[in-house]
């Protein structure tokens, strides 16, 4: 028996290698263009870097006119969830990072690798026929004996080479074993040496130099299916893959990848190794733990209530150190249609995951949105997670004005960095919400009872005019702090402290303090237009009773 009848007798029925070479051309694409592709795994949650790698890859796709693709790897089927293929796209669709191809959409499918197993066995097929890939049927036990040798020996454990018990297995004692009804699982017959090194270039990592592999990995299970090792070389080829961004845990594993590519006479696409997320914790730092952060995974997001373009623009201020200035220089173009992303770009090193700088990134994002996008989006989020703050935006010409205060200026308010914040931010603005609770008032410079009495009934009574534009509106503040003997500008003040109790600054504060209950607000001028009289004279009854 030779090994074209050795691959026969083990994969009888498969179509063959050739047959899918034809099925799946080369693909006819523009020069420069890059495939570039996300496989994850349907086994849990959706952590945050699985939207960092979509962004990434689908960033470079569409920037060189190529493609972004999606690829299912569900070998694992142990660890598969239920509705997990589900989740991983329901993710990607709802960032707006939906790739050009995956499940149910495109020409070189099936892009769930548990649905490709006539392919993975057809390609195992020709490696046995090529003489380099056999049958091994060590059991469990065997292969725990071998590592056992090994130890003793203080050799490095794995299957390779003399250790490599089935490796040099006759052909017809394999071919008997098999018609035996012997289980057996099938491995690469690796021709690597580990005393000399392999040199490849990383697009991110750079020149990188690691011994040759020389393990005889599994590349088919006992259940037919493929390992990763072997199903992501056979995927990439046939799907026409350029460029395999991935997380640079899977560094160790590019001399193995590279083997497979060359042995089986495959072009190599090139690898871009991306540095984990980290956390700080306790002076140091640590990979996003899926278990101890729960901002791991994209539903935390949802919950809190942060924009899905807030999420995006922050991981690409981690993908480019340039984004956030030219997201400074650049405030109302799109990310992903303008924005030059350069992978080469990409930190070597561990990228800092900091939810602090997350949040100023959304403030910045939310304060691009209008009144509309801001109520839509808000309430959209209250309907599932907050019914009080619904209720409150329920009301919603009201709601639309309350929104609208200091957006669409030259400079927005920057206050909302997420949905969930929206309810506290706005709730004084609301009779119901903010009549029946005590206030803090924090009055600031001035304290003095009797004189705030007399500023916030001076004010309403002589000074304000709700058809009063803003310049109207201020040089009144100011007339009323002269006739308090207050400075009329802080400049005035600082100029000559003794000369003042204070400036309009101050007289101001008592009037944001009075009508809201802080002293830090949005627009104090567009707030009482806003609120109108009857409001505004409710507040001022309920402020004389308390204080």
């Amino acid at each position: 028996m030779n090994s074209k009848e050795l691959a026969d007798l083990i994969f009888p029925n498969v179509k063959g290698a050739d047959y899918y070479e034809k099925l799946y051309p080369v693909r006819n694409l523009p020069e420069g263009a890059q495939v570039v592709r996300v496989a994850p795994s349907p086994t849990g949650f959706i952590h945050v870097g699985g939207i960092f790698q979509g962004l990434i890859a689908k960033k470079i796709a569409e920037q060189t006119g190529g493609v972004f693709f999606v690829r299912i790897e569900d070998t694992d089927q142990k660890r598969k969830i239920e509705n997990g293929v589900e989740e991983i796209l329901g993710a990607y669709k709802d960032y707006d990072l939906y790739p050009d191809e995956t499940v149910g959409k495109g020409n070189y499918g099936p892009y769930v690798q548990s649905e490709r197993m006539d392919i993975y066995q057809s390609y195992a097929k020709k490696m046995i026929e090529d003489g380099i890939a056999y049958p091994c049927f060590c059991t469990p036990e065997e292969l725990e004996q071998i590592r056992e040798n090994q130890t003793k020996a203080q050799e490095r454990t794995g299957y390779y080479g003399k250790w490599a018990k089935c490796r040099n297995m006759p052909i017809d004692m394999a071919a008997e074993k098999i018609k035996a009804g012997e289980p057996y699982i099938v491995r690469f017959k690796s021709p690597g040496n580990p005393d000399k090194k392999i040199k490849h270039k990383d697009v991110i990592k750079g020149n990188i130099d690691m011994p040759e592999n020389d393990q005889d990995i599994v590349i088919i299970k006992s259940d037919g299916l493929p390992t990763y090792h072997f199903a992501h070389v056979v995927d990439d080829h046939l799907m026409g893959t350029t460029l395999v961004t991935r997380s640079d845990e899977w560094i160790a594993s590019i001399p193995l990848h590279l083997q497979l590519f060359y042995c089986m006479g495959f072009k190599t696409p090139k690898y871009a190794h991306t540095a984990p997320l980290e956390k700080a914790e306790d002076g140091s730092r640590r990979k996003l733990s899926k278990r101890k952060d729960p901002e791991a995974a994209v539903s935390y997001y949802t919950e809190e209530g942060i924009p899905k373009e807030s999420l995006k623009e922050y991981l690409m201020n981690i993908a480019n150190s340039n984004f956030e200035m030219w997201r400074k220089q650049n405030p109302d173009k799109d990310m992903m249609k303008d924005f030059e992303f350069d992978i080469k770009k990409m930190g070597v090193s561990g990228a800092l995951f900091d939810m602090v700088k997350l949040l100023d990134v959304s403030k910045g994002v939310i304060s691009r949105f209008n009144a509309q996008e801001v109520y839509d989006f808000t309430y959209t989020w209250a309907e599932k997670f907050d019914s009080e703050l619904k209720e409150m935006l329920d009301d919603k010409e009201y709601s639309l004005k309350v929104l609208g205060i200091e957006r669409g200026n030259v400079k927005p308010r920057k206050d909302i960095s997420k949905w969930s914040d929206v309810k506290y931010i706005i709730s004084y603005m609301y009779d119901e919400k903010f009549m029946p609770i005590p206030v803090e008032y924090e009055w600031q410079k001035i304290t003095d009872k009797e004189l705030i009495k007399d500023i916030v009934k001076t004010y309403f009574e002589k000074y304000y005019d709700e058809s009063d534009d803003k310049e109207t509106w201020f040089s009144k503040m100011k007339d009323l702090a002269e006739s308090k003997g207050f400075a009329r500008e802080v400049k005035e003040f600082k100029a000559n402290p003794e000369s003042y109790p204070g400036h309009v600054g101050d007289i101001s504060t008592v009037i944001r303090v009075a009508i809201t209950g802080r002293c830090n607000t949005p627009d104090l001028c567009e707030i009482l237009k806003v609120l109108g009289k009857e409001s505004i004279n409710k507040r001022i009854e309920k402020l004389e009773k308390e204080i």
